[in-house]
């Protein structure tokens, strides 16, 4: 499986902090929970990777609008 395999799963997902400091994403499907804290140098590099993702997603054609 590769960051681009699709598949077929509804989950949600909580960003928040912790009382004891860190930041928490919070991965909740059907079958599963996945608490991933972080501290916050760590989610800033994580939220700075994200907009990096984003800004490269914007430069991708949709399959079929080419």
């Amino acid at each position: 499986m590769s960051i681009n395999t699709e598949r077929d799963v509804e989950a949600n997902l909580q960003i928040g902090p912790t009382d004891i400091g860190m930041v928490r994403l919070f991965v909740l499907t059907d079958q599963l929970e996945i608490p991933m804290d972080f501290t916050p140098e760590e989610a800033d590099e994580i939220a700075e990777e994200i907009r990096a993702a984003a800004a490269a997603a914007r430069k991708v054609k949709p399959r079929g609008k080419r």
